[in-house]
């Protein structure tokens, strides 16, 4: 038996080290099945002081490790190459609320929570953790800083960077960073936590968080309106922000195709308008109580809105069973992409200003490239973030569109480019993207960020092959 695996089950137990091709299958490919890749071993310790044990023995072995949660990774960040060189770290293990403060309103946790557990914890102490995901019953908050994930209440309530207070990190050489303070005021030095969050696993492996919590909101008014185009949704998202405040929890944007694909895929969902709209907004208010009194005032705004153009026609959800009907619509694009088939995936920011122009501009532009191709748009309007997918014309060979994604990606990443954007929100650059850092980032970016990766792990055994590209080798060695 391989050396390195008899010392890693000493360390974890037989069972805790996975090693026939039945066992691994599970951990070697992306939920989206696009990337696939061979292990040594996966590893699945139990502890942060497991972790730093693994750590240390793949440092003394010069043997790369693929951190892992709960494989949910929308670019193959959590995906070993083939070489079945590395080991696969499973965080999964480790799933504990480690405490909860209800005076401070924090919650400290495994980094294999799986995310919709920590809500829950959350909720039974009469307190609200508002990162809300599609993946939520299955992602880990591990995951989730790694990738800073955002999600649908980003506008309120702020990414994990903004949800998180403290870290704790295993480093490459099996050190321990304690980071795992409560602090909302610390002004001792740099931030060294958000070094961790969003680098999907290349400088650390996060085992342990401090997360915010805030208070129940009781209340909700949630509509679903028809508007006649981004412009007019921007518009719209300005007044619902001028009269409802920081009431404003979620505006979520479809384009009408992209409705259309819903309501042709997703059999529970229903348009709650008389007919399809050019493009619609799903909005919603929270606040702690006063619901009637919370309806009132979206309705208000939304007549208000109707009157200036802005709405076509809107409906305001009378109770929870409505509401959840809304939202259906909206949870039911993903599944939606699956069933039509294979797209062209972008998840892409910018400011939000632009993001009329930006639509139109990457419309014109994969269209004229590739006359039949169908932009499907939606995203997170109100924090500049859209998902903008684009599928084959219809009837178009698969392997024909697959030739000719690459060069649309080019397009609508460029038209990003020229609005100071980036070419990923939320789902993380992975291997999925990180061809195409050093076209999109600024060389003094990349020369920064690979400081910080040499500085944490010198032998490039985190995570490699994801986020940051390769190191050149220099001009001698090439020759």
């Amino acid at each position: 038996m391989d050396n390195l695996v008899v010392e890693l089950a000493g360390l974890l137990g037989e069972a805790h080290v996975l090693v026939s091709a039945q066992d691994q299958a599970p951990f070697l490919s992306d939920w989206l099945g696009k990337y696939r890749g061979a292990a040594r071993a996966v590893v699945r310790p139990g502890s942060t002081e497991e972790v730093a044990a693994v750590m240390r023995l793949c440092a003394r072995h010069g043997v790369p490790v693929v951190p892992q949660g709960g494989n949910t990774s929308m670019s193959g960040g959590a995906t070993p190459d083939s070489s079945g060189r590395a080991i696969v770290l499973s965080l999964t293990r480790m799933n504990r609320i480690r405490a909860l403060d209800a005076i401070g309103n924090t919650i400290t946790v495994d980094a294999g929570a799986v995310l919709a557990k920590v809500q829950q914890a959350a909720q039974e102490a009469r307190r609200f953790f508002p990162l809300s995901l599609g993946a939520e019953g299955s992602c880990t908050i591990g995951g989730n800083l790694a990738a800073n994930a955002g999600g649908v209440a980003v506008l309120r309530y702020g990414t994990m960077r903004e949800l998180t207070l403290g870290l704790e990190v295993v480093l490459a050489d099996g050190r321990v960073w304690d980071g795992l303070t409560a602090l909302r005021k610390d002004n001792t030095g740099y931030a060294l936590r958000d070094l961790f969050i969003g680098s999907e696993g290349t400088l650390g492996v996060i085992t342990g968080a401090v997360l915010k919590l805030f208070a129940q909101p009781h209340a909700r008014a949630t509509a679903f309106a028809a508007v006649p185009d981004v412009a007019a949704a921007l518009s719209l998202l300005a007044v619902v922000r001028d009269r409802c405040g920081d009431r404003l929890t979620a505006f979520e944007f479809m384009t009408g195709d992209c409705l259309a694909l819903i309501l042709r895929h997703v059999g529970e969902a229903r348009l709650p308008l008389g007919e399809m709209p050019p493009a619609a907004v799903l909005i919603e208010l929270s606040d702690q109580d006063d619901e009637p009194g919370l309806r009132d005032r979206l309705e208000a705004t939304l007549l208000g809105s109707v009157e200036t153009g802005l709405i076509l026609d809107a409906a305001i959800a009378q109770d929870g069973a409505q509401a959840k009907a809304f939202w259906r619509i909206r949870e039911g694009v993903s599944e939606a992409l699956v069933r039509e088939g294979k797209a062209a995936k972008h998840d892409v920011s910018m400011p939000v200003s632009a993001m009329a122009d930006f639509v139109a501009a990457a419309d014109a532009a994969v269209r004229a490239a590739a006359p039949g191709v169908r932009p499907i748009v939606f995203g997170h309007l109100g924090d500049g973030n859209l998902h903008y997918n684009v599928l084959p014309a219809q009837g178009q060979d698969p392997a024909a569109f697959a030739a000719l994604a690459p060069a649309l990606t080019r397009l609508v990443h460029d038209e990003i480019g020229r609005r100071r954007g980036s070419i990923s929100a939320e789902h993380g650059i992975g291997q999925l993207r990180v061809a195409e850092m050093p076209l999109r980032k600024a060389p003094l970016d990349l020369e920064l960020m690979r400081s910080l990766k040499d500085l944490l792990d010198p032998a490039g055994l985190l995570n490699p092959g994801k986020l940051l590209p390769g190191k050149r080798l220099p001009a001698s060695a090439t020759n």
